[in-house]
């Protein structure tokens, strides 16, 4: 289990901005952000200056900018934890917060079966 913890500042120009906190090893934390079981490029992770953490940017895909309930996952690459989630609504409103349930329920299988099989992978 990670310390670390996600917290969001700002959502501006198609870039989510957070403060990651609970990094106590001294190296950089590396995040994993994935949209549809893809890797968002471009994410960015770098120590503030008074070193009471991390800032964190991630840009927003244009294919995540789209109708519907859009998903972006942000885990902690060395544990696979995850850390939080960018949920995106666009187009018709949706009809019931249960869709959002439903649609973070997928991407947080999604990430469990990564991980397992990756489990799977190192211990067979």
């Amino acid at each position: 289990m990670t310390n670390l913890v996600l917290t969001k500042t700002q959502m501006r120009q198609g870039v989510w901005e957070g403060l990651l906190t609970g990094a106590t090893d001294g190296a950089l934390p590396k995040l994993d952000v994935t949209h549809q079981g893809t890797q968002v490029p471009d994410v960015s992770v770098t120590a503030l200056e008074d070193k009471k953490g991390h800032a964190v940017k991630i840009p927003i895909p244009p294919e995540a900018v789209a109708d519907g309930l859009q998903t972006l996952l942000i885990a902690d690459a060395a544990t696979d934890e995850q850390l939080g989630a960018i949920t995106l609504m666009a187009g018709e409103a949706l009809g019931d917060d249960l869709r959002v349930e439903v649609d973070l329920l997928r991407a947080e299988l999604d990430m469990l079966k990564r991980a397992f099989r990756r489990h799977c992978l190192e211990t067979g």
